[in-house]
């Protein structure tokens, strides 16, 4: 059985019994989500993006960071 679309590995389940507080199994749910990427995953696939964009702003994401530590490293050098 070949399929196209591309079957989710896991489900997030939370299991929740009489006493369980309906906050901690919102926090709980919200951690595996996390864990699980699937926030970041939608953010993603928000849309489209073409690949040479995605290139150039991952670039740019790096060249900004590398600034950004080289100004760090560079602040307490300073001598008198």
């Amino acid at each position: 059985m070949a399929h196209d679309k591309k079957e989710p590995k896991e489900n997030i389940r939370i299991d929740i019994t009489d006493g369980f507080a309906v906050e901690r199994a919102l926090k709980k749910f919200k951690r595996l989500c996390d864990a699980y990427g699937i926030v970041k995953e939608y953010r993603a696939r928000e849309y489209y993006m073409k690949p040479s964009v995605k290139r150039v702003e991952k670039m740019e994401a790096a060249e900004k960071r590398r600034k950004k530590t080289n100004s760090k490293s560079g602040r307490g050098s300073r001598k008198i």
